[in-house]
């Protein structure tokens, strides 16, 4: 399986000396990477069944003289299961985790997401059988979907507009880090060692975390002005104006006082575009088909006449989607969002309906020994478009599309439809192939994309360089 709000996105409120602009942006970075240690357990998690659940296939068990097993083994509904029941504990973290980044603060919720991360690897290692491995996956589901809520949340919230795009890209990044460190740990060691070994980054996330201030609006949202201006300078730097960037946060929160309510993201004009908008992308991300195309990866390499390892290709993807999805954080402030969409979902459909052809042709017994290259390139050019653009976009720009006192709410709603959709796709990949074949399979897929290129182009404003206020206004209908 594959797989990044702001509520107060000011502008650099202040001109660094000669030579001190760099350091000035460090500091968020060093943050982002800290709070995206959260990416990489969720990472680790998505990864973790990829190369797990063929160590554990009854084939694959041992069994002694006496007729015991060394073990326990899962039929192929019961591995089904330990893959979806994470998609399931992420739509149930979802809108808890948008609860308490506002109670108890973004700092806190990130950090205590370790607890259930910790928790479930426990019961992964030490299981005995597929209910405690059910147990396991729920619950590291849970703390992966609220991933998905308070981290992009916090990184939106602390990142000058100027780099807002780059390390808004960081969460798409790190779960990609997180994926490939499984595919090239995974198949070399026992599943319970890579477990062992994946419960390492939570532990990292509560270090980082305690290093890292509170988001400073969150902390204005408290009435903590002094504690917001020290942690600005913490990000911004000794040279932050810091009275300036705390009003500007204050006149933020005060455009949109008072307790937001469910019904604000569709009495109000401007929450019901950025939801609207918001849950189109998580649906385009998905109806990509991405999850079917990592699925092919290993027969699309062998019809292309590879011989190379199934583990390897695993990893050959791993380091193509980290590679990309760090091009793209470079990108995204240069070239924009919308630009980056609109590669991504055209690049994406014509791959997949190349992909289509190719298998209908092979249905049809046609020779195809002639242009085994074609999927083969197909399946890496798809990867590269969607890292650079569907991969990291659509979680950055779920934030960077809502204000500030219905961000933590339309995000919980908006990762909450991405992981239904995750579930609804790869439940209903197989009896898609089995009852309409693979060409179709692919074609249905590619259809969406194409869609989506003409959504984005008629539809989707684009952020780059704009501030929350730029935004709502564009969203309102004004020029």
């Amino acid at each position: 399986m594959s797989n990044n709000g702001p509520g107060v996105t000011n502008p650099m409120l202040y001109d660094p000396p000669e030579g001190q602009a760099s350091n000035s942006k460090l500091m968020q970075f060093v943050a982002g990477v800290g709070v995206s240690l959260a990416a990489v357990s969720a990472g680790t998690a998505l990864g973790w069944t990829s190369p797990v659940l063929p160590q554990l296939e009854q084939t694959n068990v041992t069994v002694d003289v006496n007729g015991t097993t060394d073990g326990f083994y899962l039929t192929a509904d019961q591995g089904s299961w330990v893959g979806s029941f994470l998609a399931v504990g992420a739509f149930c973290g979802a809108l808890p985790a948008g609860y308490l980044a506002e109670k108890i603060g973004r700092k806190y919720t990130t950090m205590s997401l370790a607890l259930p991360y910790l928790a479930s690897w426990f019961l992964i290692i030490f299981a005995s059988g597929a209910g405690m491995l059910y147990a396991g996956r729920f619950l590291i589901g849970l703390a992966t979907g609220a991933s998905c809520v308070v981290a992009p949340m916090f990184i939106s919230e602390i990142a000058e507009t100027a780099i807002r795009g780059a390390l808004g890209a960081f969460f798409q990044l790190f779960l990609t880090v997180g994926i490939l460190f499984v595919y090239a740990i995974g198949p070399y060691v026992t599943w319970t060692t890579l477990s062992v070994l994946c419960a390492i980054f939570p532990v990292l996330l509560i270090v980082a975390m305690l290093v890292v201030p509170e988001s400073p609006t969150y902390l204005v949202k408290q009435g903590r002005r002094s504690d917001a201006a020290v942690a600005l300078k913490w990000f911004w730097g000794s040279n932050c104006n810091t009275q300036s960037a705390v009003e500007a946060i204050q006149s933020d929160l005060d455009a949109v006082k008072g307790e937001a309510k469910v019904s604000d993201l569709f009495t109000k004009v401007t929450n019901r575009n950025a939801l609207f908008i918001a849950l189109l992308l998580m649906f385009f991300q998905q109806f990509s088909g991405i999850n079917a195309v990592i699925f092919y990866t290993v027969p699309i390499f062998k019809s292309a006449g590879s011989t190379m390892d199934p583990a390897i290709c695993g990893i050959v993807v791993g380091v193509v989607q980290v590679l990309m999805t760090f091009v793209s954080s470079v990108l995204i402030d240069k070239a924009g969002r919308r630009i980056l969409l609109l590669q991504s979902s055209f690049i994406m459909g014509s791959c997949l309906i190349v992909l289509g052809v190719y298998f209908k042709l092979q249905n049809d017994k046609a020779d195809v020994s002639n242009i085994g290259w074609l999927p083969l390139a197909s399946v890496v050019l798809f990867i590269v478009s969607f890292s650079l653009g569907f991969g990291p976009i659509p979680w950055m720009m779920m934030g960077e599309l809502c204000a500030p006192d219905v961000k933590g709410l339309a995000s919980a709603l908006a990762v909450m439809f991405n992981w239904s959709l995750v579930f609804l796709v790869t439940k209903t990949f197989g009896t898609m192939q089995d009852y309409i074949g693979s060409d179709w399979t692919f074609w249905f897929f590619g259809f969406w994309m194409m869609l989506c290129t003409v959504y984005v182009f008629v539809k989707v404003p684009e952020t780059k360089g704009k501030t929350n206020a730029e935004i709502q206004a564009i969203l309102s209908g004004k020029n």
